[in-house]
């Protein structure tokens, strides 16, 4: 749980210390400098109204522990500095790895860790801080043990070559709060690549570690041993996504085998350690309930070239917990050609999972159609069932059948469990009822309906703890002892916003009864845990005890512990306002119509104090992302709460409040394709249709003055920026688009929900490609992005054809790249520099709205009488 939207947006969470105001030289707080000085190689300051919410300290996180009876706050600190993203990586098989410490690159960590008890009367005690462990220590993979007895946790440590040492197992004393090293030798690390450790009973952990003697990564050739060779001699049809981070070459096999190859240990808390299994590509190690078996999956060779390692030979195996093999459940091979239409899955068994409501028992699933979506078969998918150990010729027992793709099971009990599934192309989600123990009882639909439909979602069961710490559906008794009742958690959106509520539902009749809902006149409230855990039987309703966050416009998010039968709430945590020189900002949730009918709704902002009747218009920016939907009534569907919190991540639009900006967060844009109709067949018609609904309403509200609109967006946001600067040049002023593709054609099969390949849809390729019409945009437009980028699609390459496209027009024109940042931006100093670099752009060619910008407007005004603007020319 965070504790607010602000935080737990934040790319890195806790960057250790920050390169100090000095050392990021250019306080940005001048806007009129001539182009060379804003050409210089240094890092820029944005001006200290958005710079001190960004530096503000994030409030910690929270987790609850197994009982619910006590609370850990995980302390965090602001942004990481850029030295911590400079750390030496390899890119490997679809992941990045840290060199120096064995894991993930660029994770986030923690600082401290305080524990609370909660008490009988729903207070939370004083903070007993977690120690023992050194000084700057970061903290990374926090988990209870079962009892809730014990903590466990990894540390590392700064070097003073400014890397990081190896991870050390640590478990931390919840009665004392005192902490140790599990392990008696250094010399013992953890591999965090993939799986890290996991708890099979309160006293004993399985433990992923660096293998002893491993010895130094292997050498790059410096002369190859023959040429790079792919080939497809059999005529395969293999279509993949533009992956980034592949293997390259052999080396790059051997490099990978190296870092991701762990050793497995079984520990115990006195710190004695066995070795079990050999040395081996482990990706994850599931503990059965009752800690018995150990189920291992683990990646080999053959390796890929063309795909990552999810897609690499999988082997599955169930392990006694001590490390003996039981049995192989499958061996997967590599899967290059896993289609690329929405829903194709790998051939085999999928989902390999230990059933939540037994000891010892498997469940998984397995394709009926070869995996590909686009094949016509039913059933689609079969679920099947089986002990850990079957019996000498035991088969496999059909669970259940499915027509969609199966999406998961939420388990309750002999006589009850929820499966799931849904088919993506009509955007139908099917619930069934089964009785997994009962050949009598058969599965029914409890619902069948559209995903896009948020107005009919009727919720997710609420989840019980069970002794063994699984999770389960919750069963709640009423006083006349009569039905099968289930708590269902809703978001409850509703053509005035959401409204959160819990339902009392009876599975055999579908009846319902609202126990809780959220106040949907001030407040924003949601249920985030139920409290009643560990009960022989049913929880009776009159003992019910949950765990709610509440919030407002203006109000940061607290926690509170509500309890029946009096539903009394008791606040439990104080959390500070995290930007108090905002608490007097203005939102509301508006709602407006596209020419086509479709209804629409954005989140407008307005300054603290502003006046309309004072200050008039004002500038503003839109801040947007395109969405696809498959019918106009779900595209206009009302969606969020004109009462949450407005949280701000580090570069959020937001920022611009301060500012004495108007923002238009989020208006709806959506794609509609219905019927057989392709959504993105008329994707820029659409996207200015809805731009130029968003406008004309800010504009008709008197907020927004009509030549100071800027548009701005990330990703698929970016993407929608640039199109609509060259579609619909006469609604903004400038745009600033961040990590953004613009070349279709460079992503030929597929991009976001376009699942059709270039060489199927070509004319709709290159329409939807602004970098097809880069003569066309005539409007300032900032580009973003970071050279690291990992994100499929956004190559750093996008956005460097795309400026030299629009330079080769004489486009007024600023590429932005930010050295080792990916997708997302996390160090401090590229945070500062977007925000100037965009506080610069905004002031430039947006509150200035300098005369080339007007002249430009008004070139776009000419042509937009001869028919040219706002719709592409067929």
């Amino acid at each position: 749980m965070t504790s607010s939207p602000a935080s737990s947006a934040v790319t890195a969470e806790n960057g250790g210390g920050s390169a100090s105001d000095a050392a990021v030289s250019g306080a940005g707080l001048g806007y009129y400098e001539d182009e060379g000085s804003a050409l210089g190689g240094t890092y820029r300051l944005p001006p200290p109204e958005i710079r001190d919410i960004v530096d503000a300290p994030p409030c910690p996180v929270l987790s609850l522990s197994p009982q619910g009876d006590k609370i850990l706050f995980l302390k965090r600190r602001a942004l990481p500095p850029l030295a911590e993203l400079a750390r030496p990586e390899e890119k490997l098989a679809g992941i990045r790895i840290d060199v120096k410490c064995s894991t993930r690159s660029r994770i986030s960590y923690y600082t401290g860790m305080g524990i609370h008890q909660l008490s009988p009367d729903d207070n939370l005690g004083p903070e007993k801080e977690v120690h023992g462990f050194p000084d700057g220590a970061k903290i990374n993979f926090v988990t209870w043990s079962n009892d809730g007895r014990h903590l466990s946790f990894c540390i590392r440590l700064d070097e003073e070559d400014n890397s990081s040492s190896k991870l050390q197992l640590w478990v931390a004393d919840v009665e004392t709060g005192k902490a140790i090293p599990l392990f008696k030798s250094p010399d013992i690390c953890l591999n965090a690549v993939f799986d890290k450790f996991v708890w099979i009973d309160n006293s004993t952990l399985v433990v992923c570690t660096i293998p002893l003697g491993r010895g130094d990564p292997p050498k790059k050739p410096l002369v190859p041993g023959g040429p790079k060779v792919q080939s497809n001699e059999q005529k395969n049809v293999i279509q993949v996504e533009t992956f980034q981070d592949l293997l390259k070459d052999e080396y790059d096999k051997d490099l990978f085998d190296y870092y991701a190859r762990s050793q497995l240990l079984l520990v115990t808390l006195d710190g004695k350690a066995k070795e079990i299994g050999p040395p081996a590509v482990y990706t994850s190690i599931d503990p059965s309930p009752d800690g018995k078996y150990l189920l291992i999956s683990s990646i080999h060779r053959p390796y890929s070239f063309v795909v990552p390692y999810e897609r690499f030979p999988k082997k599955v195996d169930v392990w006694t917990a001590d490390g003996q093999l039981v049995r192989e459940l499958c061996d997967l091979a590599l899967a290059e050609d896993i289609p690329i239409a929405f829903n194709s899955v790998r051939k085999g068994m999928r989902s390999v999972h230990w059933r939540a409501d037994k000891p010892s028992s498997l469940y998984w699933v397995e394709t009926q159609d070869g995996g590909d979506a686009k094949v016509e078969v039913s059933p689609r998918d079969i679920i099947y069932t089986q002990p850990a150990e079957p019996l000498e010729g035991e088969q496999p027992e059909i669970l259940h059948k499915v027509d969609l793709r199966y999406r998961g099971v939420s388990w309750c009990d002999d006589s009850l469990a929820l499966v799931y599934e849904s088919w993506y192309k009509t955007r139908r989600t099917r619930t069934w009822v089964i009785s997994p123990e009962s050949k009598e009882t058969y599965p029914r639909i409890l619902f069948d309906r559209s995903s896009e439909d948020v107005y009919s979602d009727p919720g997710s069961p609420m989840l019980q703890r069970t002794p063994a710490g699984t999770r389960v559906i919750a069963k709640v008794k009423k006083e006349n002892g009569e039905g099968t009742y289930v708590l269902l958690n809703g978001s409850g959106a509703t053509p005035e916003g959401n409204i959160p509520f819990l339902d009392l539902f009876d599975i055999n009749t579908g009846s319902k009864e609202r126990i809780w809902q959220s106040d949907k006149e001030k407040y924003f409230e949601t249920v985030v845990a139920l409290l009643s855990n560990e009960n022989d039987g049913d929880i009776s309703l009159d003992q019910l005890k949950i765990l709610t966050s509440k919030e407002s416009k203006t109000e940061n998010r607290q926690y509170h512990v509500m309890s029946w039968p009096d539903k009394k709430a008791c606040q439990i945590t104080n959390f500070p306002h995290p930007y108090p020189q905002l608490a007097s900002l203005q939102k509301e949730m508006i709602r407006y119509q596209r020419k086509d009918g479709v209804q629409l709704t954005a989140t407008l902002y307005l300054p603290p104090n502003y006046d309309l009747s004072k200050e008039g218009p004002l500038p503003c920016v839109v801040w947007a992302y395109p969405g696809e939907f498959k019918s106009k009534d779900a595209a206009g569907q009302v969606r969020g709460s004109p009462n949450e919190f407005a949280g701000m991540f580090s570069t959020s639009p937001l920022l611009w409040l301060a500012r004495r900006f108007a923002i238009l967060l989020g208006p709806t844009i959506p794609i509609i394709g219905e019927g057989e109709e392709e959504a993105n067949d008329r994707y820029v018609e659409q996207l200015v249709a809805s731009a130029e609904a968003a406008v004309e309403e800010v504009i008709r509200r008197g907020v927004a003055h009509p030549k100071k609109i800027a548009i701005s967006g990330h990703s698929y946001g970016a993407f929608m920026t640039a199109n609509l600067l060259a579609h619909a040049p006469q609604l903004f002023c400038c745009g600033v688009a961040r990590s953004g593709a613009y070349n279709r054609t460079l992503t030929p099969f597929g991009f976001q929900n376009e699942e059709r390949t270039l060489w199927e849809a070509t004319d709709t390729y290159v329409e939807m490609s602004a970098f097809m019409s880069a003569h066309k945009i005539k409007k300032p437009i900032l580009l973003i992005h970071g050279e690291e980028d990992d994100n499929s699609g956004t190559l750093p390459m996008q956005s460097e054809r795309f400026f030299n496209a629009l330079k080769g027009h004489g486009a007024l024109c600023r590429l932005v790249v930010l050295p080792f940042e990916s997708h997302g931006y996390a160090a401090r100093e590229s945070v500062m520099h977007v925000l100037w670099e965009t506080d610069r752009w905004l002031h430039k060619y947006c509150v200035s709205n300098a005369s080339e910008v007007t002249a430009d407007l008004n070139s776009c005004k000419d042509d937009e009488s001869k028919g040219a603007v706002g719709s592409e020319p067929k």
